[in-house]
């Protein structure tokens, strides 16, 4: 008896494995992060299938639940490549790769997380700068499927729901303007877009957006189980500062 399942999935994740395999991870809706190897994955006719970031449609199979397994691909979009040449756009896919992989439970389904990623991939043909407000809220996203989420919805002293410019870096509850006056050494900024669903900000909002999340990734999502943040997610957020600090 065997057991095996198809379904779109995010490459994000890419290990050699053996003579010209690759151990592959993915992103699916319905089985979460999810590796298999791949035959062949790392030779030079599939070297193209198996890059993070790609949205293929993926086969995985295995005499055991618990196994490995066999995973096969076939491309739907082949979002790497068209990346490479954006850096901002390069350095975001990476980013959000190397995030689901390392913060989300393995077979764990996070379908939230999952559709975001691939709304995020879909429309980063149109340029970074168009979604970097969406990245950064997929970040808080992840923090909520993790059970860290930022509580954005009212002041955390007056209970205002208008106005709000801070959130605590203690306890990711969002302050009012008023509140957060005697407080504002000790509070990190809240980006407008963060609580504006249509607003797209700027680069000094998307940089105040990665330092909010970024705290709470470092301390909670990686912090807990004492890992560190990706290196691919330090490179979006250097890149994403200098933007901001040229403007």
């Amino acid at each position: 008896m065997s057991v095996e399942w198809a379904a779109p999935a995010v490459v994000l994740e890419v290990r050699p494995h053996g003579e010209g395999g690759a151990v592959v991870t993915l992103l699916t809706e319905e089985h979460g992060r999810h590796a298999g190897l791949a035959k062949g994955g790392a030779s030079r006719a599939q070297a193209g299938l198996w890059l993070p970031g790609n949205l293929i449609e993926a086969r995985w199979f295995a005499r055991l639940p618990d196994q490995l397994g066999a995973l096969a691909g076939e491309m739907v979009h082949p979002a790497a490549a068209l990346a490479m040449e954006d850096p901002l756009a390069l350095a975001l896919l990476s980013s959000a790769c190397a995030i689901a992989a390392d913060a989300l439970p393995e077979r764990e389904p996070h379908p939230r997380a999952f559709r975001a990623l691939v709304s995020l991939i879909g429309h980063l043909a149109g340029g970074a700068e168009g979604i970097m407000a969406d990245y950064v809220r997929w970040e808080a996203l992840v923090l909520t499927e993790l059970g860290y989420g930022l509580d954005l919805s009212a002041c955390a002293l007056t209970g205002a729901t208008e106005g709000l410019t801070h959130v605590s870096p203690r306890t990711g509850r969002a302050v009012c303007g008023a509140a957060a006056e005697a407080y504002l050494d000790r509070l990190l900024p809240l980006p407008g877009f963060l609580t504006a669903g249509d607003d797209p900000g700027d680069a000094a909002a998307w940089d105040a957006g990665l330092r909010l999340t970024g705290h709470f990734l470092e301390r909670d999502a990686f912090g807990a189980r004492h890992r560190r943040v990706p290196e691919a997610r330090h490179r979006l957020a250097d890149r994403v500062a200098a933007l901001a600090a040229s403007v």
